[in-house]
């Protein structure tokens, strides 16, 4: 029974995903987004549990790589697909044809995570680092992104095409050879942690702000929602910063 115990956690991420994706697909972005961030704490569970209990294998491997092609591929694929039912398309592009097939590259997210996912567990480089976007980063953006800012994607600001170039680059992002710090400590030195620190701190203040001008505001989640893909954006631009510089 106790072998069996990540691979329960890995399932229920897996259901998480399933529900997600759900959702999604009944413009429920925000029960969608509950769901992927449920996923991902059990992602991250699933692993410290095989560790602490000693029963790692390759089913687990490859099960939890299964359950993260669906919570965090096809899910923000499935809140992409629909949010393009709902975007605005510009005159040189009305036509039932684009409606038809623009919403269908959403799924350039499911398949690039799972390439994503398939480079991780033959990369022996990605142990204490990231190369690439990883894949719960990505599909919390995304699920926060269009649940705390729907407005603003369907006004006129934003579009289709552009949509369309922003799914392009994060599937860039998710195979890139970019090295990406993760947030694992050998030790707790400022020295050997620096950007860890500056950022969990940034993002510290960031969501607290969020929450409290949610709160005034009466709409918390929505506050937190797109706290968490600015933490995420800034994610990328200080990893990005810290390979430039090496």
């Amino acid at each position: 029974m106790k072998r069996n115990i990540p691979n329960i956690i890995t399932c229920l991420n897996l259901i998480c995903g399933c529900i997600a994706t759900g959702a999604a697909f009944l413009h429920h972005f925000q029960t969608a987004f509950i769901f992927i961030l449920l996923g991902a704490g059990f992602d991250f569970f699933d692993g410290m549990t095989a560790r602490a209990l000693k029963v790692s294998g390759r089913m687990g491997v490859e099960l939890d790589s299964l359950a993260d092609v669906v919570t965090f591929g096809v899910a923000p694929s499935a809140i992409l697909f629909t949010m393009f039912n709902f975007v605005r398309y510009p005159e040189m592009i009305y036509s039932n044809f684009w409606f038809t097939v623009l919403p269908f590259t959403a799924f350039l997210i499911a398949a690039f995570s799972a390439v994503r996912l398939a480079k991780f567990n033959i990369d022996e480089r990605q142990h204490t680092t990231f190369i690439g976007l990883p894949t719960p980063a990505n599909a919390i953006f995304w699920a926060a992104l269009v649940s705390g800012s729907e407005d603003y994607l369907r006004s006129p600001m934003m579009n289709a095409p552009f949509l369309l170039a922003f799914i392009i680059l994060s599937c860039w992002l998710l195979v890139c050879e970019i090295p990406m710090f993760a947030l694992k400590f050998k030790n707790m030195s400022w020295a050997d942690n620096k950007i860890k620190y500056i950022f969990i701190m940034i993002c510290a203040v960031i969501l607290i702000g969020a929450v409290v001008s949610g709160a005034a505001g009466g709409h918390v989640l929505h506050s937190i929602e797109k706290g968490l893909a600015g933490c995420i954006g800034l994610y990328l631009v200080m990893s990005i910063g810290a390979s430039l510089k090496k």
